[in-house]
């Protein structure tokens, strides 16, 4: 579709010139039409890759839809009830600055909007284009504090057993291939399968051993069905028909006698398909007890710039959303601060100075590298293992990795140490190791061996010593009180959640998903940045400033 023209000047028939006096300077519709707006206008160049040079229908103005977009996101609609706003809420209409009479678009046209942004790669341009407001605004620095942390995003399906996935991809790859196969050329098993799995469904009261045949059952057929398929012709290159393969792959296992078998617990794989109508959606488990979480969907990592002073009183936050990465539900909170590094890269932001995050993202190599790029990565060290409640752990061991030198708890010294860097080796470890004389006669060996064990062996990495440091430093009373600063992040989490929806995704797949999350947060920046510009200008009116001159940043 071509672009049509467009035209950033108001005119006498435009919403904002006749309505302008029923809103007040403090409005929120207002000052979206004066501080988001012109941004929006300034995107229009990324937004026209989108979209052919001057071929095809005349397509409806993208920096409408966009500000729709944000728009929906900032009041929480569906597409349905966004147009019916356009149609009758004066100040989505003074917001967007639109024409009196200006014809109205079908609910549908936002769905093919956010295709052509997912597809041409332009996910986060709401996101980036009120960072890039907010930067020049000089509310947010290049290089700024931040605190970083993650939240759970619920699937938008429902949450499935094995054989219920099984059997639900066995019924998508039968309704996929069957305009493509005629009744002649069919196996002689298709009217079973068909049956049992298109026009059959299971029953959830079914017992345990009944379940246990059902998932052998669907195994068989969808092994099969496989064979067949790959016999003919074009068959395996449909969506589900290669989704069955993956799906049969991960929950199935082909013994050397070539029997057919289920797969165990400790053999399934934390990235298999757990519904078959949201590959991407994984599963995942976090904290313990009542506090437990378990789910299926996506996690996101936001990252939050930190105003290092104290706030007025009555003042709003100074923190907005700096970077948003989504990942699937089973990937660590490492990998995702590394995508948050790479994203911000790609966005010309700085690695902070101060980095504040929870325990998951801090280990001896994170410490190393945030120390070799100039960042403070601050956060709890997580305790060292024990074999027993009342064994000594590693914490307990004065290591000197320089000198390979460490004192055990009884205060003996190692009289061995070995480097170990191979195939069997995360990274460079050194393993220290006490004389099994020394162990036999010592009165604390009951609390530092294991059973079975003659002597005392402690194997720790290259950047053990950071770790150690660390250990020491959270122990300490400045410390927590740093940590403080990451606080916010639960009260951000909180906000995206409540106000904006971002829990349980509207969306479907990682890419739709991501482009949800990057409005979610493009609105909250927007309502925060609208607050401080009613902060600011309930301040200037008191010194007497102009009216208006704060309006606009």
């Amino acid at each position: 579709m071509s672009l049509p023209t467009y035209s950033s000047q108001g005119s006498l028939f435009s919403t904002a010139s006749l309505s302008s006096a029923l809103f007040p300077k403090s409005d929120r519709y207002r000052l979206f039409a004066l501080l988001i707006f012109p941004r929006i206008i300034a995107a229009r160049t990324q937004l026209e890759s989108a979209y052919c040079a001057g071929t095809g229908r005349t397509a409806i103005e993208p920096v409408i839809l966009l500000g729709v977009c944000l728009l929906q996101y900032l009041d929480g609609v569906p597409d349905r009830q966004a147009i019916e706003m356009l149609r009758y809420h004066a100040g989505w209409n003074f917001a967007l600055n639109r024409q009196l009479g200006e014809q109205l678009f079908h609910p549908t046209t936002l769905c093919r909007f956010r295709d052509r942004l997912e597809a041409n790669d332009l996910a986060a341009v709401g996101f980036k284009t009120i960072l890039e407001g907010l930067i020049e605004a000089g509310l947010v620095k290049r290089r700024t504090h931040q605190r970083l942390d993650s939240t759970h995003i619920l699937g938008l399906v429902s949450r499935m057993s094995r054989v219920e996935c099984v059997r639900e991809s066995l019924r998508l790859a039968l309704e996929e291939i069957l305009p493509a196969v005629p009744e002649d050329k069919r196996p002689t098993s298709w009217v079973t399968w068909w049956e049992r799995y298109v026009e059959n469904k299971l029953d959830y009261r079914s017992s345990h051993e009944v379940l246990v045949n059902k998932l052998q059952e669907s195994g068989t057929d969808a092994q099969a069905l496989l064979a067949w398929a790959r016999e003919q012709a074009g068959l395996m290159d449909g969506e589900y028909m290669g989704q069955l393969a993956k799906v049969f792959g991960q929950q199935f296992k082909l013994e050397t006698d070539q029997a057919l078998r289920p797969r165990g617990k400790g053999e399934l794989d934390s990235e298999r398909i757990q519904n078959p109508h949201d590959p991407d959606a994984t599963y995942s488990v976090k904290g313990q007890g009542q506090r437990q979480i378990a789910h299926v969907g996506y996690k996101v990592q936001i990252a939050e710039s930190v105003e290092e002073r104290s706030l007025e009183p009555g003042e709003p936050t100074a923190g907005f959303v700096v970077g948003v990465v989504t990942q699937q539900a089973h990937r660590s909170d490492e990998a995702g601060a590394e995508e948050m590094a790479r994203e911000q890269a790609a966005m010309e932001l700085a690695p902070p100075p101060v980095l504040y995050a929870d325990g998951a993202y801090v280990s001896a190599k994170k410490l190393a590298e945030a120390a070799a790029q100039g960042v403070e990565l601050m956060g709890p060290a997580q305790s060292g293992l024990r074999r027993r409640p009342d064994a000594y752990s590693v914490e307990e061991f004065h290591v000197r990795l320089e000198q390979r030198k460490t004192i055990c708890p009884a205060g003996v010294e190692n009289t061995q140490c070995s480097r170990l860097d191979g195939e069997k080796a995360s990274g460079v470890q050194y393993r220290f190791e006490w004389n099994q004389g020394l162990c036999r006669e010592c009165p604390m060996k009951e609390r530092c061996l294991g059973p079975g064990q003659k002597y005392r062996s402690l194997v720790v990495g290259e950047h053990h010593m950071e770790l150690q440091k660390r250990r020491k430093e959270q122990k300490e009373a400045g410390f927590k009180e740093r940590m403080k600063k990451r606080n916010a992040i639960v009260g951000t989490h909180s906000e995206l959640v409540r106000a904006h929806g971002m829990r349980p995704t509207r969306y479907r797949g990682l890419g739709r998903v991501n482009m949800g999350n990057y409005f979610t947060a493009a609105a909250c920046n927007i309502k925060r940045w609208i607050r401080r510009a009613v902060w600011e200008g309930t301040k200037a009116a008191r010194r007497g400033e102009p009216a208006g001159a704060w309006a606009v940043g």
